[in-house]
Parts: structure tokens; C-alpha cells; sequence
């Protein structure tokens, strides 16, 4: 059982609370994306105990984090958003040398490889526009609220563990994040059960469509996720602090989340 999974969980359970951040981005940054899509993808197959192993502690960390931080996400952008995002900002731009050294682009980019860098960017960087704001958590439930819900789960889960591509930040445009962070925070296990299942099933779906690509076309794929990495940057941007102290803070978080980035990378690509 490979046990350091779990912090490794943590910091993608972490992030995928967030709208704006993608677990999938800190799967690249840890190291592990690669073998995460291969362990998911193989799930059903004769290997199975041995992607056992590296996912359940990863599972644990995740889903330690989504219940356990699920409320301080919602404090710190509740109290300091901009700090708070741009401390994520660091983050994400820290992963992209470590993308660029991962696909060894200065030897195996081309012109379609760059082509496709932006079309990763305007993809991602094309949500922000459907930023429109989330209505109130749903307190009343149906048939088809839960329908809208699992659809919800399935779609953001596809998003989760694509870099760059923020599940949370799905379900914000969906208009159901309010909804199921309150479910979470209420244990409402009926809710929980039904997104949950959704979930497993979108990111099961997703990693075979990801596997194929990374198998087919590593490069090609590689250049997409770094485009989608530089496009959730757009994605993320608050926008620039109003006074000079709120400024500073900006950039203390901003440098903290850079050098965590850097720090956790010089770690785990070892």
C-alpha cells in the first residue's frame, strides 16, 4: 500500500473544492498523473490489487480532504478571495515547467504541438465567461433534482481529472456547486450517494478516453494539457488587488503558492 498517496490525496482533494483549480493539475504537479489514468483504466483488469494499492490511499486522502476542508475553501474565499486565489495562481503556474519538462518539449514540440497549446488555452480560458454566479443551495428534492445532480456529477468528474479543467468550477457553471458543497457539509448521504456515483462513473469514462490519447498521441496530448493548464490561469485571475496592502498580500500569497509548487515538484520528480 503506498501510504504517501494520502497526503498526495489531500492536496488533490483539496483542489478540486476550489472553482478555478483542478485535482488533475495536482496530479501532474505530484508526478503521478500518468499512473493515476493507467491505475483508474486498469481497474478491471488482472492487475487490479496493484492499482489497489496506489489508489485507495489516494481515495483516502482525497475524500479527507473534500469533507475536512470542504468549509475552510469556502471561509478563506469567503474572507480573503483574491489572497486565496492568487496563492492557487502560484500553484498553477508552478506546474508548467515541470509539464514542459514531463514532455520534453524543447525536443518533441512541433508547430501542431504549439497549435495545439492554444487550442488547450482558449478552451479552458473560454469559461470564464460562463462565470455568471451560483444561485442557492437546492434544499428541495425530486426526481429530477437528483437526476440534475448525478448529471452534474458526471460532467464535473469528467473535468476533474483533466488538467487545467476544474470539476468544481463545472459544477459552479452548472449552477449546482452551492447544492452539493452544502450536502457535503450537512452529510446529506442521499445526495452524497448519488454525485459520488456519478463521479466514479464519469472519471472511469474519462480515463479510458485519456489512456488512448496518452498512448496514441503522448505529445500531442501533453501540448493540450499545458494549454489547458496556462488557460484555467485566465480562469483563475481575480483581478488585481484595489490598495497596496491587499496588494502585498497578493504577492506573498502568490510567490507562497509558487514556491510550494517548486518545492513539491523538486520532491516528487526525484
Amino acid at each position: 500500500m503506498e501510504w504517501k498517496n494520502i497526503y498526495r490525496g489531500l492536496l488533490m482533494g483539496a483542489s478540486d473544492v476550489i472553482p478555478g483549480v483542478s485535482g488533475g493539475t495536482i496530479a501532474v504537479l505530484l508526478g503521478i498523473y500518468d499512473r493515476l489514468i493507467k491505475a483508474i483504466n486498469g481497474f478491471f483488469s488482472k492487475d487490479l490489487k496493484k492499482h489497489l494499492m496506489f489508489l485507495i490511499p489516494l481515495g483516502i486522502g482525497v475524500l479527507t480532504a473534500i469533507f475536512l476542508l470542504a468549509g475552510v475553501i469556502e471561509w478563506l474565499f469567503e474572507h480573503y478571495p483574491k489572497q486565496t486565489q492568487f496563492a492557487f495562481l502560484g500553484l498553477i503556474i508552478g506546474v508548467l515547467p515541470f509539464l514542459f519538462q514531463k514532455s520534453n518539449a524543447k525536443v518533441n514540440f512541433k508547430v501542431p504541438h504549439y497549435l495545439f497549446i492554444i487550442v488547450g488555452v482558449i478552451v479552458v480560458a473560454s469559461m470564464a465567461f460562463f462565470n455568471t454566479g451560483e444561485p442557492e443551495a437546492v434544499t428541495h428534492f425530486t426526481t429530477s433534482t437528483y437526476l440534475w445532480l448525478f448529471a452534474s456529477g458526471f460532467i464535473a468528474s469528467s473535468a476533474m481529472i483533466l488538467p487545467g479543467i476544474s470539476g468544481s468550477f463545472m459544477l459552479y457553471v452548472i449552477g449546482s456547486y452551492t447544492t452539493i458543497i452544502s450536502a457535503i457539509k450537512n452529510l446529506d448521504i442521499v445526495v452524497i450517494g448519488v454525485v459520488g456515483v456519478a463521479i466514479l462513473l464519469g472519471i472511469i469514462v474519462m480515463s479510458k478516453i485519456i489512456h488512448y490519447f496518452l498512448d496514441h498521441f503522448p505529445f500531442a496530448t501533453y501540448a493540450v494539457v499545458i494549454g489547458m493548464v496556462i488557460g484555467s490561469i485566465f480562469v483563475m485571475f481575480p483581478g488585481w488587488p484595489v490598495n497596496t496592502g491587499e496588494m502585498i498580500f497578493c504577492i506573498l500569497t502568490f510567490a507562497g503558492g509558487l514556491l510550494f509548487a517548486y518545492l513539491l515538484g523538486r520532491v516528487e520528480y526525484k
